[in-house]
């Protein structure tokens, strides 16, 4: 079985123009009936930094929570941490970026000082009796400093390891990676789970790719929304309904009902407005008969 963390909530939004809050509201509760499992609902960022997550506190009050999906939060410094824990989340998750550049670009700070942050932030949220998941941006590459190198990112696991992260993802933050970079990386660190976009069409190789050498959690986005507002060319994180219409294909269990998976895609792309990317959403399941 694999499992897939849906991000459009948080991911997805926050490189779109904002919408209303009962609309973010109305998103998650469709995503929370289609049988995902978990789901990437707020930030708790500064609003001046991201301005569609402004509304996290009334998003998260707002919702009518599954008690079969595990809701996570993600924060940048101690302050996002705070209000995390207020709001009751458990499953906490904090960036860093493999790169220099983007992590001053993204969080105005070194990534050592960003992994100095991160020693604190684990001790405070384990002693609130929440779980740490710590995403390491740009592991596959930096738009600003091109190829990053494996060991760099092993390095920063090896860290964070030892500070007590519970969980570790590597985000490939605009697309840079292929499924020959894929391999690279996971020979010398293992992940927990990988987030993938889909930028430069190699989104779906590189699922595979990893399934092949054995991480079975993945995050993805319905309807193919997302990026990253401090990266150039950071368009949209991999359709989950692209994902789990693959998979199924493959006979790999999701426990996601695709049909449905479809009509909330649909209902992003209403409420965003605009066409969405997803190949799946334009033409349906494999099944679909014409």
């Amino acid at each position: 079985m694999v499992s897939i963390r849906e991000v459009a909530p948080r991911d997805g939004l926050q490189n779109e123009e904002p919408i209303p809050t009962d609309a973010k509201v109305r998103l998650i509760d469709a995503l929370s009936g289609t049988g995902v499992r978990r789901i990437e609902a707020v930030s708790f960022v500064h609003p001046r930094a991201i301005p569609q997550m402004a509304d996290a506190d009334d998003v998260w009050a707002g919702i009518t929570r599954n008690p079969r999906v595990r809701y996570s939060a993600l924060i940048p410094n101690t302050r996002g941490a705070q209000r995390a824990i207020a709001a009751g989340f458990t499953e906490i998750e904090v960036v860093v970026s493999a790169s220099d550049t983007h992590n001053r670009r993204n969080l105005n700070r070194s990534t050592d000082e960003s992994l100095d942050d991160i020693t604190g932030l684990i001790s405070l949220i384990h002693q609130a009796g929440a779980t740490v998941e710590v995403i390491v941006a740009t592991s596959f590459g930096c738009p600003f400093e091109g190829d990053v190198a494996p060991a760099r990112v092993a390095s920063i696991v090896e860290r964070v390891r030892a500070d007590g992260a519970d969980r570790i993802a590597f985000g490939d933050t605009t697309g840079m990676a292929t499924p020959r970079r894929v391999r690279d990386l996971l020979a010398e660190v293992r992940p927990d789970l990988l987030h993938f976009h889909d930028t430069r069409g190699t989104g779906l190789a590189n699922i595979i790719t990893a399934l092949d050498l054995g991480v079975t959690e993945f995050d993805a986005s319905v309807g193919g929304i997302g990026g990253c507002p401090y990266a150039p060319g950071a368009s949209g994180n991999v359709a989950t309904e692209e994902v789990v219409h693959m998979l199924h294909d493959m006979g790999i269990d999701t426990g996601i009902d695709l049909d449905a998976l479809i009509e909330v895609a649909e209902l992003a792309e209403k409420l965003l407005g605009r066409m969405l990317p997803s190949g799946v959403l334009r033409a349906g399941p494999r099944t679909r008969l014409v």
